[in-house]
């Protein structure tokens, strides 16, 4: 081949190289997804953040037409799943279900104890439910709702316990304000699980805890223990008999909730980000859906990827105080 021959064609084998550097973004968003889609829960199966996960990928697998798998990577409150999915290839075929805890919470209780950080290393998809917690009390307590229980727990100093699934998680953080706002002291006692924690609260070893709707009621159901109120600002639309903590004029301002969004390791490209997003966002127009969603305790609530990232912020910036004020560390 002669020289001139050889050289265009090395220019133009690096004119394609460079071209394949600056334009994977949008070819690979255009193609995707070309194979199957794993999102990955950071808890066991049968979970709130499973159960939610679960429903999702139903719909996600008819609007991208791609297989769609969890698979439940639980230990470590989250983090050990959430630090496989900062580890994983940014393609957005590994994504995270993650929840307040592993994504916003324990950077603020674990710190240096962490693997990853979320803010630098996840990207924001979309929040997928809002996911009040209900305060449940042993049938026995002698409170009908949270006017009561307040006055007990001044009368008794001391005595009240509240369980939770876990050290620095949202049901955690919800007791801590309650206590705070109340003015009254209340013992954490963390579990490793919401069967365990509600069992003893049935049971009657600890009065109290703060609980997914979907974890509670079964034993709502079976009358093994009584709902006093649900933590968000307002009523919640799956249980509107049941009272928000607010209501309560001397805790007005109480308003925590739980909620679980889809992530994606942080280098994930823009255009693969938002072509998942528009997928959950036609998924959680289904009304089918949504009923289901309620049904387990979620309030629908998507959003593009960037009012999710402000979401965070804004919710991370009220678990801080809460940390702070109660200073909850990985050991209380």
């Amino acid at each position: 081949m002669p020289r001139f021959s050889r050289r265009t064609a090395l220019n133009a084998a690096l004119c394609a190289a460079a071209a394949g550097l600056f334009a994977p973004a949008a070819v690979l968003a255009q193609d995707y997804p070309v194979k199957t889609i794993t999102i990955v829960v950071p808890f066991s199966a049968g979970g709130g953040v499973d159960a939610i996960a679960r429903l999702l990928a139903e719909h996600l697998r008819t609007s991208l037409k791609q297989s769609v798998v969890i698979d439940n990577k639980p230990g470590a409150s989250g983090m050990l799943g959430a630090a496989a999915v900062v580890k994983a290839a940014p393609d957005g075929y590994t994504l995270l279900m993650g929840s307040a805890g592993e994504t916003a919470i324990n950077p603020l209780v674990y710190k240096t104890r962490m693997q990853y950080q979320p803010a630098k290393d996840l990207a924001p998809i979309t929040l997928v439910t809002r996911v009040p917690n209900v305060l449940v009390a042993n049938t026995s307590l002698p409170v009908k709702n949270v006017e009561e229980l307040v006055a007990y727990a001044k009368k008794n100093p001391g005595k009240l316990s509240y369980a939770t699934s876990g050290v620095g998680n949202p049901q955690h953080l919800n007791g801590e304000l309650f206590a705070t706002l109340a003015g009254v002291a209340l013992n954490h006692v963390p579990y490793k699980g919401s069967a365990g924690q509600l069992v003893d609260v049935a049971g009657g070893n600890v009065e109290l805890s703060f609980v997914s709707m979907a974890g509670a009621a079964p034993f709502l159901k079976g009358g093994k223990v009584k709902a006093l109120a649900v933590t968000s600002a307002k009523r919640a639309s799956f249980a509107p008999d049941i009272p928000a903590i607010s209501e309560y004029k001397p805790l007005a301002t109480y308003s925590l909730e739980n909620w679980f969004g889809l992530f994606a390791p942080a280098a994930t490209p823009a255009p693969v980000v938002q072509k998942i997003n528009a997928a959950v966002m036609q998924a959680l127009s289904d009304p089918a859906l949504i009923k289901r969603l309620q049904n387990q305790g979620g309030e629908p609530a998507p959003m593009t990827p960037e009012q999710f990232r402000d979401f965070i912020k804004a919710e991370s910036a009220q678990y801080a105080r809460i940390v702070e004020s109660a200073k909850i560390t990985p050991d209380n």
